[in-house]
């Protein structure tokens, strides 16, 4: 029974994910550890609308501001060796990281 470990990995910076993503996968080919991924989900996309005009006086007018969170799954083998030097990896503050022994 092989084990595998399920990486969810989501920031709302693009270029701080896509990094981390291609470090984890030259990491677990270093190692020798069968991969896939990195696996694109959804993006979500949370708008907030706020009135322009905060004394109500005008026509209703908004601003729309807009976050976008998008979201990354890798499946790697789960080997002690492997998952050691995933801990090992510097995150920038933006990305929030699981792990998950399937």
């Amino acid at each position: 029974m092989v084990r595998k470990a399920r990486i969810r990995l989501s920031s709302p910076n693009l270029n701080d994910l896509q990094a981390v993503c291609s470090e984890i996968v030259g990491l677990a080919r270093k190692t020798g550890v069968h991969v896939k991924g990195p696996i694109p989900l959804p993006t979500k996309k949370m708008v907030i609308p706020v009135r322009k005009a905060p004394s109500g006086e005008g026509t209703h007018t908004f601003d729309h501001y807009e976050l976008r969170i998008h979201k990354r799954i890798i499946d790697i083998d789960a080997e002690e060796r492997a998952l050691r030097s995933l801990m090992r990896i510097r995150m920038p503050d933006t990305i929030h990281i699981e792990i998950e022994l399937v």
